[in-house]
């Protein structure tokens, strides 16, 4: 792994996982593995394995990517590959986006369930997220966190979708009711879950939340634009 990485994931803890933090912005990509991924000598399904294996959450440095068998495939080695649909990316940019007015800003990528944290044009953080399932999506957009709030009680009376969560910690409002906090009750992440909300692991929301103060940028997006934008599809949203 490049130079800077202060805290490893540990690797099969994954209700208590924790993110990355860095002393130095990384010059590669690099991402987490959602489960045991054989490592393939070359991309494609039909490869050659190396007899060599990926844990899952293990931390892999991506230096190329290449699309075989319609998927796209992540090089981490010379002659080792692994399958990019079941790797969590961390796309490194440093380049403040459009609309956000300060060299401080949290980026959530809604593609690869990843949410990186920039400072004076440096990744200083990086974990996996959970983000929301449709019909719940979490809206892409340029917001600012509004309001913080160490604990929170949430809820849903509709007793179609009928939720009830005590002491959610580390919450942070950004858009209405969707907020980013930590999710105790979630024993998997990397894969949009939530009804709008940015859940991560308690260490890593007590993390973030002590970095941000009110004001600070939240820039989520969707390169795929399979999220919808439509404004009156993001009426609620929480948990």
């Amino acid at each position: 792994m490049e130079a800077g990485f202060l805290v490893k994931a540990r690797v099969g803890e994954i209700s208590s996982f924790q993110g990355l933090v860095f002393t130095s912005t990384p010059k590669n990509s690099f991402g987490w593995a959602f489960e045991l991924l054989p490592i393939m000598k070359s991309p494609g399904y039909n490869a050659a394995q190396t007899g060599r294996q990926v844990m899952p959450f293990e931390v892999v440095t991506i230096y190329n990517t290449q699309i075989m068998d319609n998927e796209e495939w992540y090089m981490i080695g010379p002659d080792q590959w692994l399958e990019g649909r079941k790797v969590a990316r961390v796309i490194v940019n440093t380049t403040i986006p459009q609309g956000v007015t300060a060299n401080r800003w949290i980026d959530v990528d809604l593609a690869e369930q990843t949410l990186a944290v920039y400072e004076n044009n440096q990744l200083i953080f990086a974990t996996v997220i959970a983000s929301g399932l449709e019909p719940f999506w979490t809206r892409p957009g340029i917001f600012q966190i509004f309001e913080k709030k160490e604990t929170e009680t949430m809820r849903n009376n509709d007793m179609t979708d009928f939720y009830y969560l005590d002491n959610v910690p580390w919450t942070m409002y950004f858009d209405g009711a969707r907020a980013l906090h930590g999710a105790y009750w979630r024993t998997r992440f990397g894969y949009p879950q939530s009804h709008g909300c940015i859940n991560l692991s308690v260490g890593d929301s007590h993390w973030l939340f002590n970095w941000a103060t009110v004001g600070d940028w939240v820039y989520v997006h969707d390169r795929t634009g399979l999220t919808p934008t439509d404004p009156a599809l993001y009426t609620g949203g929480a948990y």
